[in-house]
């Protein structure tokens, strides 16, 4: 999968419009640095030379030139810290090396030096909206479930549905900044803007936990409505069962029946849409992070795409696709843990 999404990536933005010799250069360019440039780049080599090149740099283990500078291969200590694998001949050598995501094309940083500045704002975000959708989403679920057809059990509904699910979430940003963050900022003591770490002349840097309650709100709206529904489906599906009928019958409590034996095995669909909207949270908080000014891996790649900055945008969508995979493969693993049935032997 990762593979294909780089693969994708790459010649997707290598057919676009523009050339990164005068995003690099600005009102500098000439015929001889443009020139220099493309073989700094190397995108004055053939694509599918580009592309090895592209895998090389992205791959743990690699091949290199040692010696020769101008070959696109060379090994350049001053984008890699690498490790001596295999040495075969005087040119050539294997390396164990950190995955190069090139260098962005405004502040010449390493694009890795970006991710690591940014992501960890992006994912105490986005844990936060998804501890808060599930929290409130399987509590309002095994109410609904529990009050089948009833009028709390409709009102739920209706409020997931119009307020989670028609919303989009930029759309929501925009009406929360609105409504929190300006006119009631008097009584909410809340701001329409803002990061983890505000920059105070005289204190340095301040830590702002309160930033995070207006774009982590916006965030947990549309999977706190799916969670509240798959809950309050899965629930009653689950409560329907015979084995539940027998524990009824057996004089449980109906606490104990709901939290012991339906609500864990109700949990397996549940615990799916949870993990996949947190990695869609963390690769979606795009517009929520530019609505807040939320200074995260989505306000990197906005301000990105804004100025083209290609190399940004590549390298925070591998991240993403990285992001996609971990979750994926952990939640495989919860599966074994809360359904016995699924492990393998």
């Amino acid at each position: 999968m990762l593979f294909g999404v780089i693969t994708t990536i790459f010649f997707l933005f290598n057919v676009l419009p523009g050339d990164p010799a005068n995003i690099i250069l600005g009102q500098r360019a000439n015929k001889d640095a443009i020139a220099a440039i493309h073989r700094d780049l190397g995108t004055d080599k053939h694509i599918f030379i580009q592309y090895l090149n592209y895998l090389n740099d992205l791959s743990p283990i690699s091949l290199h030139n040692k010696r020769k500078v101008d070959n696109l291969f060379y090994l350049n200590s001053q984008k890699y810290n690498y490790y001596s694998l295999l040495s075969f001949n005087k040119n050539w050598i294997i390396v164990l090396k950190y995955p190069y995501l090139r260098r962005s094309y405004i502040s010449k940083r390493n694009v890795s030096e970006i991710i690591n500045d940014t992501l960890p704002e992006t994912a105490i975000l986005a844990f936060v909206a998804i501890t808060f959708a599930s929290f409130f989403g399987i509590l309002l679920g095994i109410i609904s479930a529990i009050r089948k057809n009833s009028i709390l059990d409709k009102l739920i509904f209706i409020l997931a549905t119009v307020f989670g699910m028609s919303a989009p979430s930029f759309l929501v940003g925009l009406l929360v900044a609105w409504l929190f963050g300006y006119i009631l900022s008097y009584y909410t003591g809340l701001s329409a803007s803002g990061s983890l770490y505000d920059l105070d002349v005289w204190k340095g840097e301040q830590l702002q936990l309160k930033n995070l309650i207006l774009p982590a709100l916006t965030l947990g709206i549309r999977p706190l409505s799916i969670i509240i529904q798959l809950t309050r489906s899965s629930l009653l599906e689950v409560l329907s069962q015979d084995y539940i009928r027998t524990a009824k019958a057996k004089g449980l409590s109906f606490k104990k029946i709901i939290l012991k034996h339906a609500l864990k095995n109700a949990l397996n669909p549940v615990v799916t849409a949870i993990s996949g909207w947190f990695a869609g949270l963390m690769a979606g908080a795009v517009f929520v992070e530019k609505i807040f000014s939320w200074k995260g891996i989505g306000y990197a790649v906005v301000e990105a795409l804004n100025n083209n900055d290609l190399p940004v945008v590549m390298g925070a969508t591998i991240i993403f696709a990285c992001i996609f995979v971990i979750i994926n493969i952990v939640v495989d693993i919860l599966y074994g843990i809360l359904d016995p049935r699924v492990r393998i032997k």
